[in-house]
């Protein structure tokens, strides 16, 4: 009786975050441990800001795949309140709004850029919340965090304004930041760690919708950075790629075992990003793991490689994924060998194999020392 208690409380759960959808089922399934202040200073080579465009969850992946941005953080700000928690957020008259703080490199992309992609992903003209969600926390701003930021946010709105794409007033308010609190662990990479829900969730918000009519062609603009690896529109990818390649990097899909490029690859070398080409694993650290997928200890560029916790297929996994690229790479599990007890199983569609006698002339000249042996000679 015990085990049909518990299915039928199962299914009961996923019901309830299909039926009432997972802004609502967050806060009746989640125990509110509350936020936490983060710091409102980068280190010196990066900077700060800080955006609100509704629900928190559909402003992190648009910042997220941008090169040059460190990290997106979702959270709480604009209120007095200390450490609030989501239901408070949600149910009380805090001040707070729904925003994400984004950490960045002003050297790859700028301010303006990031202004850029904000306008694309909001309704500047709805003074009462965006899209589905309605009340004050859920209201547009821009946050500023100096006088430079201030002076291009007010340009890029009054040019926003005078350019007649909507015919409503923009009411997008510009304010000085004030304490960003760090929202649950929970709420933090929503679309990734729930996927089937966020789609649910995105798909009946009405944001896409509005979107696609207000801008058109321009909604999906490609940004010229100055970063070091290529970026590529949706459609670029679909050219580039071939259709099991875009399946795995951009639908997180995975390959058959034992019938991939890699899986039984002994050559030396290392493996890259099939998108972007930035370095991600060597030879000397793959190894056979029985599964049928490219296997490693380890990275080869560690800030390359980005950790997600992945819930689907009803279970806790960490997905891996590129950094500048935002590919979706695989997962890695704590069963492998010596000296990391780690094991990074890879797709081998996301990634291109350069053997070492081509590294120099492929631009990773870098990696030559990786595969010398002890008297300076290629092994």
């Amino acid at each position: 009786m015990k085990k049909i208690m518990l299915g039928l409380g199962l299914l009961l759960v996923v019901g309830l975050g299909a039926f009432f959808g997972p802004k609502l089922y967050a806060s009746l399934t989640q125990k509110s441990l509350g936020s936490e202040a983060v710091t409102n200073k980068a280190d010196e080579n990066h900077a700060l800001a800080t955006f609100a465009g509704g629900c928190f969850w559909c402003m992190e992946p648009p910042f997220e795949k941008l090169d040059g941005v460190y990290s997106v953080i979702s959270g709480y700000t604009g209120g007095k309140e200390k450490n609030p928690t989501y239901d408070e957020v949600s149910s009380k008259q805090t001040g707070h709004v729904e925003a994400v703080q984004i950490e960045y490199d002003p050297d790859v992309i700028s301010y303006e850029q990031l202004l850029t992609i904000f306008w694309r992903q909001i309704d500047p003209t709805d003074a009462g919340g965006q899209f589905v969600d309605r009340g004050p926390q859920y209201v547009s701003g821009i946050f500023y965090h100096n006088e430079e930021q201030m002076k291009a946010a007010q340009e890029s709105k009054k040019e926003l304004a005078d350019s007649g794409r909507f015919k409503e007033e923009v009411v997008t308010e510009i304010k000085p930041a004030k304490t960003f609190y760090k929202a649950e662990e929970y709420h933090q990479d929503y679309y990734k760690k729930n996927k089937l829900s966020y789609k649910f969730y995105r798909s009946n918000s009405g944001r896409d919708d509005f979107l696609d009519e207000a801008w058109g062609k321009d909604r999906h603009i490609k940004l010229e950075t100055n970063s070091i690896y290529p970026s590529y529109t949706d459609d670029e990818l679909k050219e580039k790629l071939t259709e099991l390649q875009y399946k795995v990097t951009q639908e997180e899909a995975t390959e058959e075992a034992f019938k991939n490029e890699y899986w039984d690859n002994k050559d030396e070398g290392i493996y890259v990003d099939i998108v972007s080409g930035e370095p991600l694993f060597s030879s000397k650290d793959k190894y056979k793991s029985g599964t049928g997928w490219p296997s490693f200890t380890k990275p080869l560029v560690e800030d390359n490689i980005v950790e997600v916790e992945d819930r689907t297929l009803f279970m806790v996994r960490t997905e891996v994924r590129s950094r500048h690229a935002d590919s979706h790479l695989g997962h890695v599990f704590e069963d492998g060998p010596e000296p990391t007890g780690l094991r990074y199983c890879m797709n081998s569609a996301a990634l291109r194999f350069i053997p070492k006698d081509e590294l120099e002339e492929q631009g990773y000249g870098e990696f030559v020392s990786e595969f010398e042996n002890d008297e300076g000679e290629a092994s």
